[in-house]
């Protein structure tokens, strides 16, 4: 890793790293909200089940779209442009800002059983994507800024506890559809992310480089987009991710449809009876079990990279997402998909967290650190166009072929059959990243 060894991070300390994460809270709980349940359940209300994998995934694909382009764009920005506040956080306030605004549109311009209104409401989406990536770009790149690399995992690992209690905060606004609606649960998530803008603004003291970083330009932005792949170690870290996130996204953004189709309602828990009659109330069941495993790991699992090495975590964390997708195949148990929710849980805690220390470890520049995360963000994001899109088309065409042949299921082994490989690949391929251990 080519990083200057002379800008020397002062330690920071536990509530300063808790300070430096909160904002993957209030963005992680708005992408678990609108992925995991308003989303499916606005497109489902507005175009019906026939084509609801379908319309579901071109939206995400679209919208992922522009988060591939304006992630390292917005990020080489904050590298050359010094701004009040510093290079990063005025960038999360003026995306927050749009942010904002694209959730009111959500909230409010689709209507249930008019598939025209998704038009208008994707756009609105798109404003979300765009925003949010205004923030997140240079947002990515305050942990390498700011952390010494012997605390890297430490602090990683408090962004992994941040947003794994965003995606539980999210996850369960299944249960406030009913008695609030889905309008509600849209200016809930307003209110979180204008609380994250406002500790991040003034709970992160940057810190500037000690030397001269020159300005933006065009030409130097495109050939710079290239120049991180000429490090072998960060194309090995972003395929990876890539491909664990391909999996993860596939699960993310269909296990409402798989509650609904595959387990169905009333949903029975084991020793506790009926606890849901809804597809987006039982997803929000699964969530705080994700949660109870993601817990044990994220944070241990991210000191422990720091003692023992990256690698064997991320070993880990893929076995374990992997082993959930499998089951997920054989099983229509609403108690054994809350346990696997666990055990999935175990694994993304530990992925999030070390991951993340692992690209920190791996980043080329210096001087470029918000564009190379932005564009090691393409792994985020490229999976919601790919994964998304075609796993949305594979769920639709195979469920019609599947019921047809007597197979009511055949679409939803498809797609995590087609989970279970990217888990087995994006863990198998770490052993390629040779600079890190």
């Amino acid at each position: 890793m080519a990083e200057d060894k002379t800008f020397v991070r002062p330690p920071i300390s536990t509530f300063r790293q808790i300070l430096l994460s909160f904002f993957w809270f209030s963005t992680n709980m708005m992408w678990a909200a609108t992925l995991l349940i308003t989303m499916p359940y606005q497109v489902k209300a507005a175009v019906g089940n026939t084509t609801k994998g379908t319309d579901l995934g071109i939206v995400l694909a679209i919208g992922a779209f522009i988060s591939l382009l304006a992630a390292p764009v917005f990020g080489a920005l904050s590298d050359r442009i010094r701004l009040p506040g510093g290079r990063r956080k005025l960038w999360v306030v003026i995306g927050t800002v749009g942010n904002v605004i694209g959730l009111v549109g959500m909230a409010t311009l689709i209507q249930p059983g008019h598939p025209e209104s998704v038009f208008l409401w994707t756009v609105t989406f798109l404003v979300v994507q765009l925003f949010n990536n205004i923030a997140t770009g240079p947002y990515t790149a305050l942990i390498p800024d700011l952390v010494p690399t012997e605390q890297r995992g430490s602090a990683s690992g408090w962004m992994g506890l941040m947003t794994l209690l965003g995606n539980f905060a999210g996850g369960v606004m299944g249960f406030l559809i009913a008695p609030l609606g889905i309008a509600s649960i849209y200016f809930i998530m307003i209110g979180v992310l204008i609380l994250g803008a406002v500790v991040t603004w003034f709970g992160v003291n940057e810190i500037d480089v000690p030397h001269e970083i020159p300005p933006f330009k065009l030409g130097e932005f495109m050939r710079g987009l290239l120049e991180p792949f000429q490090h072998s170690d960060f194309t090995w870290v972003l395929m990876t991710r890539l491909l664990v996130m391909m999996g993860i996204s596939i699960v993310q953004e269909f296990i409402q449809y798989y509650m609904g189709d595959v387990i169905g309602a009333p949903f029975i828990l084991a020793g506790f009876g009926k606890v849901a009659d809804t597809a987006e109330a039982a997803v929000s069941f699964f969530i705080p079990a994700l949660l109870v495993g993601a817990v044990i790991t994220t944070l241990i699992a991210g000191v422990l990279s720091d003692k023992y090495g990256r690698k064997k975590m991320v070993y880990l964390a893929g076995a374990l997402m992997g082993i959930v997708c499998f089951v997920f195949i054989f099983s229509h148990s609403f108690t054994l998909a809350v346990l696997m929710g666990i055990v999935f849980g175990l694994g993304y805690g530990a992925y999030t967290s070390v991951d993340w220390a692992l690209v920190s470890d791996v980043l080329p520049s210096v001087d470029d650190y918000a564009k190379d995360m932005g564009i090691w963000h393409v792994a985020d994001v490229l999976p919601q166009i790919v994964a998304g899109s075609i796993a949305g088309i594979l769920l639709d065409n195979f469920q019609r072929i599947g019921a047809a042949n007597n197979m009511p299921n055949l679409g939803y082994t498809v797609i995590f059959l087609m989970a279970f490989v990217f888990f087995v690949l994006g863990t198998v391929f770490v052993a390629r990243i040779k600079g890190v251990r």
